[in-house]
């Protein structure tokens, strides 16, 4: 979980790879009218994200179900958000890329054939509610290489 730009693809890949798990990319599961929306620059609403967190949690409970382990990557900037995903696995471990705005945005900026465009960055700030003591959650320096956030957890 993380900003846009924090690296949730990148991690969640090579993650599910050396566990052995399915990868799930949460971005492919936006409904198109929602996808348009971004790729106009307008941040998406509670509301509009209830069927992508539905379809996400949706296929990490079917993986749960087929005894399977899966690695999702998925936004879930905010609790209300988690916990609905915790709704269908209750036992989900969120592992949240902690970056600063300046990081996202130059990533965010600089990478091509995605729909998020840079100016929603600060949005998604606006938006982020850092996983609570309560939470099961882990959060790691977005900023580390892949590699290397990938054998601490793995």
């Amino acid at each position: 979980m993380g900003v846009a730009g924090s690296g949730k693809t990148a991690v969640g890949e090579a993650l599910a790879k050396a566990v052995g798990a399915i990868y799930v990319e949460g971005d492919r599961l936006h409904p198109p009218e929602n996808v348009a929306r971004m790729a106009r620059g307008e941040a998406l609403t509670d509301e509009l994200r209830e069927g992508w967190l539905d379809a996400i949690g949706e296929r990490i409970a079917a993986a749960v179900t087929d005894r399977r382990k899966v690695v999702v990557a998925c936004s879930a900037l905010k609790r209300s958000y988690r916990d609905r995903l915790r709704g269908f696995f209750p036992g989900i471990v969120f592992l949240y890329l902690r970056v600063d705005r300046a990081i996202a945005w130059r990533r965010v900026n600089n990478r091509r054939g995605h729909f998020m465009p840079a100016s929603l960055v600060d949005s998604q700030f606006a938006t982020l509610e850092e996983p609570a003591d309560d939470e099961r959650a882990v959060t790691v320096d977005g900023t580390r290489p892949v590699a290397e956030i990938v054998k601490e957890l793995s």
